[in-house]
């Protein structure tokens, strides 16, 4: 599985991620940047595109994205829902843990469908 996360992480999600072997890109990555502060269908066209799973705390914009295509039957990227809630950006064990869990994710062999929320590591 590939990643794109959006503009609410910092790129050292990705960083982090990348060195483990895996294959994130963050919209803060230099032939990502065009999609900072883009509208959200772009970043799901993109992620769709490019065949990764978006990773993103803005739930009620790209649920409303996945709702659309799935009424017009169209295909969409595989949404993965992060919260201030369950990875608080105040704290700061927040990008470990955020790290853990995207890790974790990406490491398992289960195939995804869908959209979810990405759990917190104990």
């Amino acid at each position: 599985m590939k990643l794109l996360l959006d503009e609410m992480y910092p790129p050292v999600v990705a960083e982090q991620l990348r060195a483990r072997g895996h294959d994130v890109v963050s919209v803060h990555d230099p032939e990502y940047r065009y999609l900072e502060g883009a509208p959200d269908e772009e970043v799901f066209a993109a992620a769709l595109a490019e065949e990764r799973a978006l990773v993103t705390e803005n739930v009620p914009d790209f649920r409303r994205l996945e709702a659309a295509a799935l009424a017009r039957d169209e295909a969409l990227p595989l949404l993965v829902f992060t919260s201030n809630r369950r990875f608080p950006r105040g704290e700061p064990g927040t990008i470990g843990r955020l790290v853990e869990g995207l890790h974790a994710l990406l490491t398992e062999a289960t195939t995804f469908r869908g959209s979810f929320f990405l759990e917190r590591p104990p």
